[in-house]
């Protein structure tokens, strides 16, 4: 709590959000640079899939980073209706679209691994649907949150359009436990994973990679948002005067 009430003050959060936002970006980068160029050419092919496999070094952080978008937008709007904390609004509209951008490459990154192994681009199962689900929920949160934005609002009504989104999550989570669809299983788990390790060392690069770049992005448009609000602000005094 104290750490959270710590950023509170945008000048604050800035002045931590500058540096760290190129150093969370070129450290992605150079991650899934490594990931890329392992699983390309330091891992095998599978033994059913064969090559078309090593799309989920893409598909599976495009998925991880879909959901965990949503998870960051929730805990921002609680954080907004609770606590009245003043980067909240700010944050969940700055996760937002990058968060939709990785739930549509989810989207299409599955369409293409699917094509090859299931013999179609989209089967309107619980996974994929609950996935499309999710973007559309994205997509109209965006619009939400830019209207809200407009007219002077207090950020309430995406927030909690946020907060109630959440019931997608676990859906999608279990989903392929749930219903028999055509979508495989879990293969990582807690416990352990299903794919052998000899194909699946480079997802951890791949993983912390994107999430970096993900937070870089974030942090640039929290930088955005603010400093238009701030022109927004300086423009009405203006006017005022």
């Amino acid at each position: 709590m104290t750490t959270l009430h710590a950023f509170a003050n945008p000048a604050r959060f800035l002045k931590v959000a500058r540096p760290l936002t190129p150093i969370l970006f070129w450290a992605g980068v150079l991650l899934v640079a490594i990931g890329c160029w392992a699983g390309l050419t330091r891992t095998p092919p599978d033994y059913l899939q064969g090559e078309t496999v090593r799309i989920l070094y893409i598909h599976v952080p495009a998925a991880w980073l879909g959901m965990g978008g949503w998870s960051g937008i929730a805990l921002s709007s609680i954080a907004l209706l609770v606590w009245r904390h003043p980067l909240a609004g700010i944050a969940a509209r700055a996760i937002a679209p990058v968060g939709a951008a990785f739930a549509a490459l989810c989207l299409v990154t599955g369409s293409i691994w699917g094509r090859p192994t299931w013999g179609t681009w989209w089967q309107w199962d619980g996974r994929l649907t609950s996935m499309l689900l999710l973007f559309f929920v994205y997509c109209g949160y965006v619009a939400l949150a830019r209207a809200d934005a407009e007219r002077g609002g207090d950020g309430r009504i995406p927030a909690l359009f946020g907060i109630a989104g959440t019931v997608l999550l676990p859906i999608i989570r279990y989903s392929v436990v749930w219903w028999n669809t055509l979508h495989q299983g879990p293969s990582i788990g807690l416990t352990g994973s299903s794919i052998d390790g000899a194909i699946l060392w480079p997802l951890p690069f791949m993983l912390i990679g994107f999430t970096a770049i993900f937070a870089a992005i974030v942090l640039m448009r929290m930088r955005t948002l603010l400093a238009r609000a701030k022109a927004e602000a300086r423009m009405r005094r203006m006017a005022r005067a």
